[in-house]
């Protein structure tokens, strides 16, 4: 099975609080609830084809809002209104925002793990393993907090769980963009982002501090080379690797399937060979994701992806893909230049996660990105980028209904990016949940078709020539091909054009998908599939039938061997649209 990852930001997703307030307390822009995503949610989810549910902004983290037994953290440190879900307090608790009753939350969450269960979907939630708030207490284990044994006369140590600013006095002050964090008077500790300052930057991440794992990070890739092996005891690894093994059991227990490891780059990679494998004793099929960077304070000589698959990572975020789809929009790029990340040799063409949109990256749809165009190529861009590969697909919840970054804000700014700091709502896709019903009555017909697609695509990445098969890219072959994506002035053709062939072999199994990426234009043309691929498909000599997928969506063609290399293969499509054809 392909898994097909839904990132549900439950803070945002079930909020039916129309319009709000930039930087609106929950009171006055709403919250979403575990409570409100009800079984008319997740069974349209099911269908639409998501096998596994990424709950994001679960665990309890840094806000100002208070809730008995729970008061607000220092303005200081808290980015927002609501708060960074990437700042967590407790990583045995729930945010009690997310709660119809607080005191019941957990109870709550775990119903909601069993109802995503019931719909044949796995649970996910985020582990965030490189950070915690500097306010991080637990209230349901504080026997597992951090630091409370900590040689704090001393930058790094091995069994620490901080790493600790030198030299220190009493003096010292440690200042964040919203004035002194009094706790940590004299007793600084280093920022998620890897800064050992006293005084911080707006853009460091200053509401974290980071978590040791038994490495100095600050030698880089050679950091974790003294750290234990995979078949270690638990006695024997640092006591953070402890600790976070006692956090997985904890939300395993509960019900949870998988988790969304953040930023799993800055952490050691003999960690993730040791937690995964003690993970999976407790559920063979634990699903593990990694958000992960090649350029970005990495622990690991070479590529930190690769090295993440080997560890026993299910997927890893694949950026170069996602960066090279943006280039076409936003700085010149052309379609001829994908094949390359599209190599079946390559570890990240089966296990690289495809995402157009995630919390951290723009709205396709937002007109301050994708050149203004993202949502009239939508569908040619999950085509082009979810079809040409094996691995995991995620798509941002509403992704599917366009949904522009136009709710309430406040620290998130106006970026194009839906905030994760405030309380929000997310205007587009409540006109698909209408207030609970989940049933789409609001949609405008832009924003209907805008679904259609996903619904339509996402199944279909389950045939087995897309979930398992090798790929063949075809703007080679079709450099000189008039109409094909060639703009006025071009010599070349394949700048807004993207066609590639998908086989299993197993299953003797043929998808051919042709892609329109330009935003107005459209293109009539053909395509030629050189002998070349027909050989590398298995295809004999003959007369082929290309039957639309999915079937009946449109008419089957039937054309020669010949003509295929010849002519080749007649398409119409509209401006940013794709198809795709099983060829048999």
């Amino acid at each position: 099975m392909r898994c097909i990852v839904y990132q549900l930001f439950v803070r945002h997703f079930s909020n039916f609080t129309e319009g709000g307030v930039p930087w609106g307390s929950r009171r006055e822009n709403g919250c979403g609830t575990f409570n409100a995503i009800t079984d008319a949610a997740l069974e349209q989810l099911a269908r639409m084809g998501v096998t596994h549910l990424w709950f994001t902004g679960v665990l309890r983290h840094a806000s100002q809002s208070a809730y008995p037994g729970l008061p607000a953290e220092p303005a200081c440190i808290v980015k927002g209104k609501a708060g960074s879900p990437y700042a967590v307090t407790d990583y045995f608790d729930v945010d009690p925002d997310l709660a119809e009753v607080p005191e019941r939350r957990l109870e709550e969450y775990a119903a909601l793990l069993r109802r995503c269960r019931r719909w044949g979907m796995i649970p996910v939630m985020d582990f965030v393993p490189n950070h915690v708030s500097r306010h991080y207490n637990s209230i349901v284990r504080p026997q597992s907090n951090f630091g409370s044994e900590d040689n704090r006369n001393v930058f790094f140590a091995r069994d620490n769980a901080f790493y600790y600013l030198q030299p220190h006095s009493p003096e010292s002050k440690m200042l964040m963009p919203g004035g002194e964090y009094e706790p940590e008077r004299g007793a600084g500790r280093v920022t998620g982002n890897n800064a050992a300052e006293w005084h911080l930057s707006p853009h460091d991440w200053y509401e974290t501090v980071k978590l040791n794992y038994g490495s100095d990070y600050r030698h880089g890739p050679h950091a974790a080379g003294q750290l234990p092996g995979l078949l270690a005891p638990e006695y024997a690894v640092p006591r953070i690797w402890q600790r976070m093994n006692e956090i997985l059991a904890y939300w395993q227990e509960l019900g949870v399937g998988g988790f969304r490891c953040d930023m799993a780059h800055m952490v050691p990679i003999p960690f993730w060979h040791w937690i995964i494998a003690h993970a999976r004793l407790r559920d063979g099929a634990a699903f593990f994701m990694a958000e992960a960077y090649n350029d970005h304070m990495k622990l690991v000589e070479g590529d930190v992806h690769a090295a993440l698959l080997a560890a026993g990572f299910n997927g890893v975020y694949d950026s170069s893909s996602y960066d090279a789809l943006r280039r076409l929009y936003e700085s010149h790029g052309w379609a001829n230049d994908w094949d390359a990340l599209h190599r079946p040799e390559l570890q990240m063409f089966r296990g690289g996660v495809r995402y157009l949109e995630n919390h951290d990256e723009p709205r396709v749809a937002s007109p301050m990105h994708w050149g203004g165009v993202g949502s009239h190529v939508h569908q040619a861009l999950m085509v082009a980028h979810y079809a040409s590969s094996c691995g995991p697909v995620l798509v941002y919840n509403g992704q599917e209904v366009g949904e522009r970054a136009e709710g309430p804000g406040g620290f998130g700014g106006d970026n194009g990016r839906t905030s994760i700091f405030d309380y929000t709502s997310l205007p587009r896709l409540q006109h698909w949940t209408h207030g609970g019903s989940y049933d789409g009555a609001l949609l405008t017909e832009e924003e209907r078709h805008m679904r259609a697609d996903v619904a339509q695509l996402l199944p279909l990445l389950q045939h087995a020539a897309l979930a398992k098969g090798d790929f063949y890219g075809l703007n080679w072959a079709n450099r000189e091909t008039s109409a094909y994506g060639r703009m006025p002035g071009e010599s070349v053709s394949g700048h807004y054009m993207y066609a590639f062939l998908r086989h299993y072999r197993k299953a003797k199994a043929t998808v051919l998908a042709v892609c329109n990426l330009h935003p107005r234009e459209s293109m009539h043309t053909h395509v030629h599939i050189p002998e070349h691929a027909r050989e590398w498909a298995g295809k004999k000599p003959g007369v082929y039938r290309f039957i639309p997928l999915p079937e009946g969506s449109g008419e089957c063609v039937e054309i020669s061997a010949e003509k295929l290399d010849g002519e080749g293969f007649p398409v119409v499509l509209p401006p940013g649209r794709a198809c795709l054809w099983e060829w048999c």
